[in-house]
């Protein structure tokens, strides 16, 4: 899914050996998380060493949907391109295959968010080379 969200002027992230997946998967349209086949858990942000038992993780696809833990509404920024976006929501989501990412929530108002809302991720278009998720309701009820 694409996210109708404009990306121009953010500081885009630098991938690295450990991030370049994500990236990578990201660009394809693909959200992915680290995953563990020693201890059987995921993990989000992308190390080089799983967090809870400190073998090398893996990726896996997920299905891109979860649950909104929390966020909080901008509603002041003096900082390009953030300025013309306000009122704006970032949101801490719980994925369905248990980590929890970070992102602007959009396709709802402010009024509408809530903790608990079912989203799904969008990825914004690609802008050299790096395609960022961000978060939108979903009709999905909780899997």
């Amino acid at each position: 899914m694409t996210a109708d969200t404009p990306v121009e002027g953010r500081i885009l992230p630098a991938p690295n050996s450990s991030t370049q997946p994500f990236w990578d998967a990201a660009a394809r349209g693909e959200l992915i998380v680290q995953w563990c086949e020693q201890c059987q858990e995921a993990q989000f942000h992308p190390g080089p060493l799983c967090r809870t038992c400190g073998s090398e993780p893996g990726w896996k696809v997920t299905r891109g949907r979860g649950a909104i833990y929390t966020y909080t509404i901008v509603h002041q920024s003096r900082t390009p391109p953030f300025d013309k976006l306000v009122p704006y929501i970032v949101g801490m989501v719980d994925l369905d295959e248990g980590p929890r990412m970070m992102s602007n929530i959009i396709g709802c108002s402010v009024d509408e968010v809530h903790v608990g809302m079912r989203v799904e991720v969008a990825f914004a278009a690609e802008v050299d080379g790096i395609a960022l998720p961000f978060w939108q309701p979903t009709t999905e009820a909780t899997p």
